[in-house]
């Protein structure tokens, strides 16, 4: 996955968090956002505590947040960006996800929550490997057994 974990000048975006989910979820395209159990997905990575920030933006936007904060010029999938220990926020890119499912062997919706679920363990400090990637797994699994 073409993601990226960054806290030197992030784009920040004005805080409308509900208090009871710690999470706030946004889009900037006009796509609609896909009905996963994001709340449920956070909780069990970042805890209640946690203040996230999800963002659906597309092709432009990503591509010019990777360019400005991590140098590189492609369409990213997901970017997150960790501002301090208990607040961060993620960006993911619909339209890419739907072109990179199929090579996951994913749907794009499964591939969405599998996106929110690697950039909340950035947000964590993780970075690639098969820790993060077993992990990964067993937060979908669950959240497949609670919500299916």
């Amino acid at each position: 996955m073409k993601s990226s974990a960054n806290s030197a000048s992030s784009p920040r975006s004005p805080k409308d968090t509900d208090a009871a989910s710690g999470i706030a979820i946004r889009t900037t395209t006009k796509d609609r956002v896909p009905a996963l159990p994001f709340s449920a997905m956070k909780r069990e990575v970042l805890g209640d505590a946690y203040s996230l920030s999800l963002v659906f933006a597309g092709d432009a936007r990503t591509r010019g947040l990777n360019l400005r904060y991590r140098g590189k010029s492609y369409v990213p999938n997901v970017l997150a960006f960790p501002y301090d220990k208990t607040t961060g926020e993620i960006f993911i890119n619909q339209k890419q996800a739907a072109r990179e499912a199929a090579s996951f062997d994913l749907t794009p919706k499964k591939f969405i929550a599998l996106l929110f679920v690697h950039g909340m363990f950035h947000l964590k400090g993780m970075r690639h490997g098969s820790t993060m990637e077993r992990e990964e797994r067993r937060v979908l699994h669950m959240i497949d057994q609670k919500f299916s």
